[in-house]
């Protein structure tokens, strides 16, 4: 990229504002600030700490050699919003690539500074955390259009600079997909469930005893089952909360189900090696490896097949 854009991204990258200014009740901390504060408030965040370390041994396994910088994640609490209820399911944060920062709420009502569950906060904090070092490590490829840059590639998923993208969205409701969108964030969340799953395990944290908090810890730990759709039906039925566990519910449908889906359908009883192929290719943006893996079981041609949607070389028409 020329100079012009490449001031343009680390001008993003230095203001954030516009991303924490979509929650103007929210106060956003660092995440080690908001980890400090929480630990002079008395909570053991060593749950936290525990879980990062066992991430970035497994990370490194798949090719990732720098974990999400700390003073790069942005935690939101003590809002001034009455209701506001946090977690993994708020709407508008997570990962953004042209700021290359998080931004994420602590789990629970919102207007304090510390959680009221801190078990169940911190196992968020950490299935957060987890899968948003998965999308800073990806691998990222930009070119400058119009003087603005311009992301081509993102993992295993790429999009021309004209605009089309490589796969195509899944229809509304399907339980498949040949998203490449929705294999890599289903990718990346099943290995952050899967830490927060052992970590929960590790220091003896139990599912909560209402609804919401044992879907939520369902969710964080990846240990969902069919029968709690019917669960969520049962949760609040008006304001945040209310709206968090139907975001969660669509979440698991649209991403986590239709990601387990494809490993089973693609690669019957070697779903976790398929798993672990798509993340070391997701990490080094070359899918050579996965593609002649899976070449080796359906034909040549398997990825592109899969994924490839028919107008992606399709010439775009200017006036």
């Amino acid at each position: 990229m020329g100079a012009g854009a490449m001031a343009g991204l680390a001008a993003m990258r230095a203001d954030v504002s516009a991303l924490t200014g979509k929650h103007p009740a929210h106060v956003f901390r660092p995440l080690s600030e908001t980890l400090n504060r929480w630990a002079a408030d008395g909570i053991d965040t060593a749950p936290f700490h525990a879980g990062v370390e066992t991430a970035e041994r497994r990370y490194a396994g798949h090719g990732l050699t720098a974990m999400l910088p700390l003073d790069r994640v942005l935690v939101g609490s003590a809002s001034s919003r009455a209701d506001a209820f946090g977690g993994f399911h708020h709407p508008d944060q997570g990962y953004r690539h042209l700021q290359m920062v998080a931004v994420i709420t602590m789990y629970g009502p919102m207007e304090r500074r510390s959680p009221e569950c801190p078990a169940l906060a911190l196992l968020d904090l950490l299935r957060a955390y987890a899968h948003d070092c998965l999308h800073y490590g990806a691998r990222r490829r930009y070119v400058e259009v119009a003087g603005r840059p311009v992301r081509t590639q993102y993992g295993i998923n790429y999009r021309r600079a004209t605009g089309q993208s490589y796969s195509a969205a899944d229809r509304i409701g399907s339980r498949h997909t040949r998203n490449l969108g929705i294999v890599m964030e289903g990718a990346c969340d099943k290995e952050a469930r899967s830490i927060t799953r052992r970590t929960a395990e590790r220091f003896g944290i139990a599912e909560p005893s209402d609804t919401l908090g044992a879907l939520a810890f369902r969710d964080m730990t990846g240990t969902l089952t069919d029968e709690d759709a019917r669960r969520v039906a049962g949760a609040p039925e008006s304001g945040e909360q209310a709206r968090y566990a139907s975001a969660l519910s669509g979440y698991e449908m649209g991403v986590n189900r239709r990601y387990a889906h494809f490993l089973a359908e693609i690669t019957p009883g070697e779903e976790s090696e398929c798993h672990r192929r798509i993340l070391k290719a997701v990490i080094t943006g070359d899918v050579t490896e996965l593609g002649v893996w899976l070449d080796e079981r359906h034909g040549p041609g398997t990825f592109t097949g899969l994924f490839r949607t028919p107008g992606y070389f399709e010439p775009v028409l200017t006036a």
